[in-house]
């Protein structure tokens, strides 16, 4: 079960990203510029972000299995759609449909964090998020292929194809699950602002997973820059070979759900976010170019990659534990907020280069950084009292009221 929602979320998080390798494909083939085919890219991350305020909180209002079916069903109609799409309007108007029902991603973890034990909770949540970055690597890489072979309808009519029988698969496997909540729908969308407020456990998770990602969104945006600018003077493809290095992280963030399971999140989340500060430290010596520039780079972006993954398996663990009925609302309040960074970093990143360079940007995912260690201080002198709130005793399973097993 744990590797067939692992495929879930690769699938889930791969019709996000593959439309990104193929939008020169899809401005030869409708005869468009290359900055209107991008469009289509940006309508499916805006319906994403849009499918994760307005459908993820149903997660604790419909049983998951209907909703995990429902929503693949409907991504692959709107894949379908794409596919066939006959001008650029309708391809940007279903990517934007793509986006919005291409969350089962963030309904799998809840889902599963309510199936098993409290002691294995990190283990899967790393296990599913190593499924979602294997997915969002090879669906480039797919896309991209079959793209060049067969066109750029060929990738989104398979991807429809392998939603649709997933979803088939899917109603007759998940096992059934009980609806953790009977609020009214508007309830439920003001409800994750209520937990940000009530919840610090959940607060503190959120600016965790901001900082951290507001870093590695202003390294990455900017590291094309830095690649192809005068101090390398690469073309685009040495970024796309620098990021394969992320593969890594399908093999380590298992071992950190693991470790969470073992030590608990907040350990786990201090080594986190000391590797991102070793991270600025190596990144910035790439300012300098050449070989070793260029290896300091290789090292330093596959360090920030696992420190950035790894601590948001630490915090989901930590935010699945405070509300077992909410577990869909606080992962739209917890997602939401890393976004957020994530979009202000890449911002931020780009003020800084035009200002400074490389080295300012390095020095900005240092401060973002230091940021979360100040907020983790009180942790460490908490921690020698009592458990954190939202911790789980050793020994002790909390039910979902959805199929929790001991």
């Amino acid at each position: 079960m744990v590797l067939l929602l692992a495929v879930t979320c690769a699938v889930a998080v791969g019709n996000i990203y593959f439309p990104q390798s193929i939008g020169p494909l899809v401005a030869d083939g409708l005869r468009v510029s290359d900055d209107s085919a991008a469009l289509v890219v940006t309508a499916t991350q805006a319906g994403y972000t849009a499918g994760i305020v307005l459908l993820v909180p149903l997660g604790d209002r419909i049983p998951h299995r209907s909703f995990l079916v429902v929503l693949l069903a409907l991504s692959g109609l709107a894949l379908l759609a794409a596919g066939c799409a006959p001008a650029l309007p309708p391809l940007v108007a279903a990517g934007a449909l793509v986006g919005l029902t291409t969350v089962a991603a963030q309904i799998v973890g809840p889902l599963a964090a309510g199936l098993v034990a409290a002691d294995r909770r990190g283990e899967v949540i790393g296990t599913l998020l190593s499924g979602s970055t294997g997915g969002m690597l090879l669906a480039r890489t797919f896309s991209g292929t079959l793209g060049e072979w067969l066109g750029w309808r060929a990738p989104y009519l398979v991807a429809a194809v392998v939603a649709l029988l997933l979803a088939t698969v899917l109603a007759f496997t998940v096992p059934p699950t009980a609806p953790a909540s009977r609020q009214p729908y508007p309830a439920l969308l003001a409800e994750p602002l209520r937990l940000l407020r009530t919840e610090p456990e959940l607060r503190r998770s959120c600016l965790y997973q901001a900082t951290v990602f507001a870093g590695f969104s202003a390294v990455w945006t900017c590291l094309a820059l830095l690649l192809t600018g005068p101090a390398y003077g690469l073309g685009a493809q040495a970024v796309g070979m620098l990021a394969l290095v992320g593969a890594a992280t399908m093999f380590c963030t298992p071992l950190a759900g693991r470790l969470v399971d073992r030590r608990g999140p907040d350990p786990v989340n201090l080594v986190c976010l000391l590797g991102v500060l070793v991270s600025a430290m190596v990144l910035a010596a790439g300012a300098r170019g050449g070989t070793l520039g260029l290896a300091a780079l290789t090292v330093g972006t596959l360090l920030l990659d696992v420190a950035m993954q790894s601590g948001m398996v630490a915090n989901q663990a930590r935010v699945y534990a405070l509300r077992p009925d909410a577990r869909s609302r606080l992962n739209t309040a917890y997602m939401t907020c890393a976004y957020l960074g994530g979009s202000a970093g890449s911002w931020l990143g780009v003020q800084v280069w035009s200002r400074v360079g490389w080295w300012g940007v390095c020095a900005l995912v240092t401060v973002l950084t230091g940021i979360a260690l100040v907020r983790y201080l009180p942790t460490v002198r908490r921690s020698r009292e009592s458990p954190p709130r939202g911790e789980i005793p050793e020994g002790r399973v909390v039910g979902s009221g959805s199929g929790a097993t001991p």
